[in-house]
């Protein structure tokens, strides 16, 4: 029976008689093949490094098509970052006027002039028990919608109205000289009145038709229009 050094032995002499084979084929075929296409070891070690210059440089333009693309996509990160535009930037429509679009109201010339809760426009003084409030039961009001006077058998109690150069008004009140095409704006001070409007022949826009009926909760639900909120600071500061 053969030890295991035998056999080890044995196996490592079929390895080498394999190799020794193989490498005999190996210098046949070159021979044969120099022979017919004059092909040399050097020209086989030139081929060689040529294809790993040439793989090499494969995947070097691969990276470097990576970076340019990568590049380009932090580019176009970059460009949605510049061109974004903050709220504060937006310009908007700065008046009530450029806001609204009056064609698509009926709309009527009327003479306009300013008025107060005060003795001069309605004959009350401030320690009145009515004073400041109006025909329809409304406190007066200068707001985004604010409260005017006219000729109740023409514009009901309860009509808005777009008035240009003063803002929506909502027939509150009458007065005795407020007949026909004649509608009163109302004004916190008879200062305002003469610096802010004064007597005008101006054109209306009717927005809704009233149903002789004014309440508190209606008209502040209407001033608390929320789209409209940026006109009415105006009109608080003004």
């Amino acid at each position: 029976m053969m030890t295991s050094r035998e056999v080890l032995s044995l196996k490592k002499q079929k390895f080498l008689r394999k190799s020794a084979m193989i490498l005999l084929f190996l210098g046949a075929f070159f021979t044969t093949l120099s022979s017919i296409s004059n092909i040399t070891v050097p020209d086989v070690k030139a081929w060689v490094a040529e294809e790993y210059e040439a793989s090499s440089a494969s995947t070097d333009y691969r990276a470097g098509f990576s970076r340019v693309g990568l590049e380009k996509k932090e580019l176009n990160v970059m460009k949605k970052q510049q061109r974004y535009i903050s709220s504060e930037q937006i310009e908007g429509p700065k008046t009530l006027e450029e806001y609204i679009n009056l064609k698509q109201y009926p709309s009527t010339t009327v003479v306009a002039t300013g008025y107060t809760a005060g003795v001069e426009s309605t004959g009350k003084t401030p320690d009145h028990p009515n004073y400041g409030i109006t025909y329809s039961g409304v406190k007066v009001k200068r707001d985004l919608y604010s409260t005017i006077a006219a000729d109740l058998d023409i514009y009901p109690i309860g009509t808005v109205m777009f008035i240009p150069g003063y803002g929506y008004g909502v027939v509150a009140d009458k007065g005795g000289a407020i007949n026909g095409n004649k509608i009163d704006l109302y004004y916190e001070t008879v200062e305002d009145v003469y610096s802010e409007w004064g007597k005008k022949e101006v054109e209306v826009y009717i927005i809704k038709k009233g149903n002789g009926n004014l309440t508190e909760k209606t008209l502040n639900q209407l001033n608390q229009n929320e789209a409209l909120q940026v006109f009415r600071k105006r009109i608080a500061e003004s």
